[in-house]
């Protein structure tokens, strides 16, 4: 992720710091007159898609376009564009919701805006359609490993295709109402996950099922060929049913608590489609088997079942299956699968009710998914929910409820005090986490199969860390906050590769507000690792990779915190082949917070090459000012063999990324790689004893420049077993033509086989320090173990 940061970062005015930390704590203690939320109209809680709604309305109410006579036309939709870019963005608002607008510093956007046709027409389109789930990258990966068929479609706003699919697509949406989730991205808005889904035109259309890989479809884009494209995979079968097979059939299922809806076509009436049995089968897929039977070749049988006109029937297990008594039979007189499919669904049985004195026992070594209610539950997507069982079988995960009216003192000590659902581990009522996400079917199923296999649990006053030995991260949050929900899935995927080294666990704000004002928690999520007397705030992106790296980084810091006295020692005394990186910054200051996890990352990067430090400038004022240090954060590189130790040269870049910071360390330290003439590249390359890496370049292209610090690392890399050269094609044309260079920059490999090397070489594609070096160390395995074998091949000879 790249940095945009102003010359004018924080202050230059270390006079005013005392004061400004004064300020700094005073706003993010009170909200300011342009408060985002209150812009746009909304709550803390509301979801991107609560967003784009209401910015849609204040866009075409506000716009410019529309208000050509109000002189503040302009400034007041800059406002709410600015509002609109930093609330839709999860990491942004995180900040803002913490700092304010003084923690979107090195994020200056907003100033650019469309015309209203854009917010009338290309803005949202999906937004307003019920059967149409809108995705964000946050929520993506959980939708399409829940178990159930996805087709989604990836547009972009600005694709006229996009728009004329859009009416089809809702058509098509509302048909597959329940026996496919029809879904969209908006790929203007999720350019990360649409790039790494591989999506380069619009619209695009792929299924995703859990156990394939995703397919595109190529066909024509009318309803109809959609839903015959769509109905290739709904994997569930419709049995015709006859005298030979009905009574063990339906006496099977039965035994294993499974009923029959089934269509009996007869001369009289309407029988349901081929069409409509098949989406039935596929809505009740795993909770009732469908078949149909025809009565024209089945009359006696039809005849002993009472049937005399078409009709569908729901046979629930342990039904009568007699003319003389239908006890617990239901006949549908509906055609439409949606109506049959809730009807049906509405006499399926619910879920085991547990109780206080059962719950222990229930948990202690099996996995339950339980719903917590407080009297009658909500009834709104009750139906939809009896599929949990059969979607989490896989996962050995069974669904149970609990009634909090019956059971007080069992809901107080899990601290559930509404309405809500949890998942329990197997390893008894201690081991268990609430879930916070939305109460939709694919979500529930997400959560119950990564929180079963992560190692995150619900925490309060007689759970939470103390001063164990082992280490804990706590994740301190409200459910209302969108961040919050989204950081979740990434903690449980973290937990997972920290197991015996961290404990994970999560702090309900809301409930516990007393702990979280002890650990001065002033804004969600708050995520913090504590080790002992140690605590440790992580500041980074809300992806379980960086987490990783946080932790992996206090474990084994990549980073030197700096005193005075060490900075004397190890910096300015450092050896004359020693470089060193240093950051002077100030806790408080907000460019000073993003920069820490890329300056972290960046330590990583430059491991073994460049030292690197950080000093705090708050607790080390007067030492900062005696450097002349004169803002934050204020980035100093210290090389090697300088005559004075205290020579450096400032960082004035724009970026302030993790890899551009690297890229300038690197341009200081000395050059390993030789430069090669015409001659030189003949004499030592084509006709020399060695292997070789040469990187050919022209002095004019950006590329190359980029690549220049990373063939250095490449030559530091292999040092010893590959030499590393550089061709200059710009002075050199004809040495880079007669090695076929077509390209800037080019990376090849001269291999010494003990004859003269090909002038071609052998093209290396990558242009990662750490995978060339890889491929060459691969490649020098292959010549080593080919000499092997020559060498024996010439010693059986002479024998």
């Amino acid at each position: 992720m790249e940095f945009l940061l102003s010359k004018g970062d924080c202050i230059r005015d270390l006079k005013r710091t005392l004061l400004f930390l004064v300020l700094t704590c005073l706003v993010a203690l009170v909200c300011t007159d342009q408060d985002y939320y209150s812009l746009l109209g909304i709550s803390k809680e509301a979801s991107n898609r609560e967003i784009r709604q209401a910015f849609k309305k204040l866009a075409l109410k506000l716009h410019p376009d529309k208000n050509q006579n109000d002189p503040d036309a302009h400034e007041n939709f800059l406002k709410i564009n600015r509002a609109y870019e930093v609330l839709k963005d999860d990491e942004l608002r995180k900040k803002y919701d913490k700092y304010g607008e003084k923690g979107l510093e090195d994020h200056q956007q907003g100033g650019r805006y469309e015309s209203w046709n854009f917010y009338r027409y290309d803005f949202g389109i999906y937004d307003d359609d019920p059967e149409i789930i809108t995705l964000d990258r946050g929520e993506f990966d959980a939708a399409v490993n829940s178990g159930e068929l996805w087709f989604i479609n990836f547009y972009s706003p600005r694709c006229s295709h996009c728009h004329d699919l859009a009416p089809t697509w809702r058509e098509f949406a509302k048909e597959m109402d329940g026996l496919i989730r029809i879904g969209a991205v908006n790929c203007g808005d999720n350019r990360m996950l649409c790039r790494i889904k591989g999506i380069n035109s619009y619209p695009s259309l792929y299924v995703f099922k859990t156990g394939m890989n995703p397919v595109k479809y190529y066909g024509d884009r009318s309803k109809e060929s959609l839903m015959s494209f769509a109905m290739q995979y709904v994997t569930s079968t419709v049995t015709e049913l006859w005298a030979g097979n009905f009574v063990n059939a339906i006496q099977t299922s039965f035994a294993s608590g499974v009923g029959w809806l089934i269509t009996f076509c007869a001369e009289g009436g309407d029988c349901l489609t081929s069409q409509t049995r098949l989406k039935l089968a596929g809505m009740l897929e795993g909770l009732v088997n469908v078949g149909w039977m025809d009565c024209a070749t089945q009359g006696e049988l039809c005849d002993n079942l009472d049937i005399s006109s078409s009709t569908t029937a729901y046979f629930p297990p342990g039904a009568t299956l007699t003319n003389t008594e239908k006890g617990g039979v239901l006949f549908l007189n509906s055609l439409d699968a949606k109506e049959i499919y809730l009807e049906v669904m509405q006499h399926l049985p619910d879920f085991e009710m547990l109780s206080a004195a059962s719950l222990e026992d229930h948990v202690a070594h099996h996995r339950w998914l339980l719903f917590f209610q407080f009297g009658e539950s909500d009834k709104s997507n009750v139906h939809e929910f009896k599929k949990l069982n059969f979607l989490l079988k896989d996962e050995h995960i069974q669904v149970g409820k609990i009634d909090c009216l019956s059971a007080p003192s069992v809901c107080s000590n899990l601290y559930v005090y509404q309405p809500c659902l949890a998942v329990f581990k197997g390893k008894g009522t201690e081991d268990y986490e609430i879930h916070h996400g939305k109460m939709i079917l694919y979500d529930i199923v997400a959560f119950a199969k990564e929180s079963v296999n992560s190692h995150v649990i619900t925490l309060g006053p007689q759970n939470f860390p103390g001063k164990e030995k082992e280490p804990w991260l706590v994740d301190f949050f409200a459910p209302w906050c969108p961040p919050c929900r989204a950081l979740l899935p990434e903690l449980r995927k973290a937990s997972k590769h920290l197991i015996g080294q961290l404990k994970f666990g999560t702090l309900d704000c809301t409930i516990h507000e007393g702990l979280c004002n002890m650990h001065n928690i002033r804004a969600y999520p708050t995520t913090v690792v504590f080790n002992q007397s140690n605590v440790h705030e992580y500041e980074g992106h809300h992806s379980a990779e960086q987490i990783l790296e946080f932790v992996q980084d206090l474990m084994n810091p990549s980073v030197v915190s700096l005193t005075p006295d060490t900075f004397s020692a190890l910096v300015k005394q450092r050896k004359r082949d020693e470089v060193w990186m240093v950051d002077f910054y100030a806790p408080w200051c907000g460019p000073c917070q993003a920069l820490m996890p890329e300056w972290k990352r960046m330590a990583r990067l430059l491991n073994g090459l460049i030292t690197v430090g950080s000093m705090d400038c708050q607790k080390y004022f007067s030492f900062c000012h005696q450097e002349n240090v004169q803002g934050y954060p204020e980035i100093r590189l210290f090389p090697q063999k300088s005559n004075t130790g205290h020579h450096y040269y400032s960082y004035n870049g724009w970026h302030r990324d993790s890899y551009s910071l690297r890229s300038w360390a690197l341009g200081y330290l000395p050059q390993v790689s030789v430069d090669l003439t015409s001659q030189s590249f003949t004499e030592k390359v084509l006709h020399g004893k060695d292997h070789w890496v040469i990187d050919f370049y022209a002095p004019w292209c950006g590329p190359c420049q980029n690549f220049a610090p990373e063939f250095e690392v490449l030559a530091r890399t292999v040092k010893g077993k590959v030499k590393a050269g550089k061709v200059d094609c710009q002075a050199y044309a004809h040495t880079c033509q007669t090695a076929g260079i077509r390209a800037y920059p080019t990376v090849k490999f001269y291999p010494y086989q003990g004859a003269k090397k090909n002038v071609l070489g052998e093209q290396i594609d990558s242009r990662d320090a750490k995978g060339i070096a890889d491929l060459l160390t691969e490649r020098l395995a292959i010549i080593k173990n080919k000499g092997k074998r020559k060498k024996s091949s010439r010693n059986k000879d002479e024998l």
